[in-house]
């Protein structure tokens, strides 16, 4: 495992300690927790960045987009089918809302 000497302001150095005491952590293992979720946070809004300029160009793309709702409609009848059959329905059945049922009482 590598090491890393780190600068800290004082109030830092004093809020990492209380809260390391708090957790009974020692506090390279509260750094480290802390420092992994900021990593895995920042890979996750990278991720999520491509994702989304991935999205507009095919949103903004008219073949694409139509395949898209294609696609989504080829699919609305198994999600339909998934969603009944875990909600305890047969497929196909009637949702109580259709049939005079309200979820609210």
């Amino acid at each position: 495992m590598a090491t890393l000497t780190l600068r800290l302001p004082d109030n830092m150095d004093k809020q990492l300690t209380e809260l390391a005491a708090s957790k009974h952590l020692n506090r390279s293992e509260l750094a480290r927790t802390a420092l992994e979720q900021y990593l895995r946070e920042q890979e996750r809004e990278r991720l999520m960045a491509g994702m989304e300029a991935a999205f507009r160009v095919l949103a903004t793309n008219p073949e694409a987009r139509a395949e898209s709702i294609a696609i989504a409609e080829e699919f609305l009848p198994l999600d339909n089918e998934a969603l009944d059959i875990a909600e305890g329905r047969k497929p196909g059945e009637p949702w109580p809302e259709e049939q005079g049922e309200v979820w609210w009482k």
